[in-house]
């Protein structure tokens, strides 16, 4: 039976312990895109994960949607990225690239340009600008002609990110970011190769990963998925066949494993009435498992004990723990996030919550 705190390889990633930090989206960097020194503080501050995930990285000024947030497309952003990596290093951790395109997400006032997606669709939320949130926009569908180039923007978003010293890359394909949004059929109304049948659907996805893992190697790419119900106005109405399609092609590919988040009571995206896809999944998939669903110390332990899941992935316990391995080991309380200052800029609420060693000193 494993545990959270047996080691487990993740293709060529062999990490001390199976809680891995999920993506978090901070909005720490300028914003023209650069990571900055606190960014380097906070990502090291958390080394003793069994591996980080960075927060979703644009692989384009097209794909940058989000306020205050990093890019891998330029120089400086790599030099920056590249600070980040060495801190993680140096404390002992492992830490991967979580590559994004934010798709129809993103705003004309944060990336200069109509939005694309799928299809010709309005993402039924606000969307963030600099000026405040926003309606969002209708997206421009992408051209075909336009895809190769989208592919390339990843291999090489994945190529700078082995540059910056990132131990491996992940592909966005959650969270009805742009891959997603190509995904699942209410905002794929295409009707060329890319739309229509599951085939179809998933024909973006499995460029994208054939792509980067020519780039820098399956044995260090993984994927994340949100097989579940609507995120961000994007759902799908019949999930389990498309999601086991998607799942059976990235094992044949040989991606280093495959992350699915899901929801659940209390959950970030709310929670859904779709039943969780990962028992259907995890038959199709050979490679390591990594679940995120909100899972705590005990709820963790039994997903791995009954072998639906080969390491855990935490979200919000560690934006307000950076020592949450240790707590988990131990059992000790754990700090209560502060929401409002998920998304703001300075280092109250990003460097400020205390490690257990922390809080002792200062008893």
């Amino acid at each position: 039976m494993s545990t959270l705190f047996e080691p487990l390889a993740l293709g060529a990633i062999t990490i001390p312990n199976r809680v891995i930090m999920a993506p978090l989206t901070r909005s720490r960097s300028t914003r023209d895109n650069v990571p900055t020194a606190m960014m380097v503080n906070y990502y090291a501050m958390r080394a003793s994960a069994g591996l980080i995930t960075s927060e979703a990285i644009a692989i384009s000024p097209q794909g940058a949607g989000f306020t205050y947030t990093p890019g891998l497309w330029r120089g400086d952003q790599i030099e920056a990225w590249r600070s980040v990596t060495q801190a993680v290093h140096a404390r002992g951790g492992r830490i991967i690239a979580q590559l994004a395109h934010n798709g129809r997400a993103g705003h004309s006032d944060v990336i200069g340009q109509q939005p694309v997606s799928a299809s010709a669709t309005v993402a039924p939320v606000d969307a963030w600008t600099f000026d405040g949130p926003k309606p969002s926009e209708c997206s421009r569908p992408l051209d075909i002609s336009e895809i190769p180039g989208l592919v390339a923007d990843f291999a090489a978003a994945a190529r700078n990110a082995v540059q910056a010293g990132f131990d491996g890359v992940q592909l966005h394909a959650a969270n009805g970011m742009l891959l997603d949004q190509f995904l699942r059929d209410n905002c794929n109304l295409r009707t060329d190769d890319y739309g229509g049948s599951i085939d179809n659907r998933i024909r973006l996805l499995e460029e994208v990963t054939r792509a980067v893992t020519r780039a820098v190697g399956a044995d260090i790419t993984s994927v994340r998925l949100s097989p579940n119900g609507e995120t961000w106005g994007v759902d799908d109405s019949n999930p389990t066949p498309l999601f086991v399609a998607a799942a059976k092609m990235l094992d044949e590919i040989g991606i280093a494993y495959l992350e699915l988040r899901e929801t659940g009571a209390g959950g970030a995206f709310g929670e859904t009435d779709v039943p969780r896809q990962s028992p259907m999944i995890r038959p199709h998939f050979k490679g390591p498992l990594v679940l995120n669903n909100n899972y705590n110390l005990g709820t963790a332990q039994a997903d791995l004990a009954s072998g639906l899941a080969d390491a855990i992935s935490f979200g919000r316990p560690f934006i307000a723990n950076p020592d949450l391995v240790e707590r988990l080991r131990d059992g000790a309380p754990l700090n209560a996030a502060r929401p409002e200052h998920f998304y703001t800029q300075g280092e109250e609420g990003y460097l400020d919550y205390p490690t257990l060693a922390d809080a002792k000193a200062a008893a």
